[in-house]
């Protein structure tokens, strides 16, 4: 193994998910690439109708790369490798980014079951449905064993 797409989604598990791959990439000395994939959100504040498409979507991609960027932090040197933002469906986002830069594992989160999820499936089964490699889903509050 050699280098592992980390999903994260700056939800309270995502430190979990990221503490597990840094683990991971620790036994494997693997790279670890960090991702945010960003759906546009259902409720907008009035003003984002106002702007472009284009302008929107910068705007989110920022945000996205201001967090990501953020959580580089806690990934020690030796373990990066480059961060991936992406603005569309999550799932998809994250089987197309997995393929573009050929990675050996997929590790992301998984969800609960709550609202739009119980009728349009998660995220995390939808990567795990339709991705053409592994993945690891970690649950929250999940520990690697030695």
């Amino acid at each position: 193994m050699h280098r592992i797409l980390v999903g994260l989604d700056a939800s309270p598990r995502a430190k979990d998910v990221l503490d597990a791959a840094i683990d991971l990439a620790r036994r494997t000395n693997s790279k670890l690439i960090l991702m945010r994939a960003i759906g546009i959100p259902v409720e907008l504040p009035p003003e984002a109708y106002a702007l472009p498409p284009s302008s929107l979507e910068g705007l989110l991609e920022q945000e996205a790369l201001r967090y990501v960027g953020k959580e580089l932090e806690r990934v020690p040197e030796e373990l990066r490798g480059p961060v991936k933002v992406a603005v569309g469906t999550p799932w998809q986002a994250i089987c197309q980014a997995a393929k573009d830069e050929n990675v050996d594992l997929i590790v992301i989160g998984s969800h609960g079951y709550q609202g739009l999820d119980r009728l349009i499936g998660t995220t995390a089964a939808k990567v795990v449905n339709h991705a053409d490699r592994s993945v690891l889903v970690v649950r929250h509050g999940e520990k690697l064993t030695s």
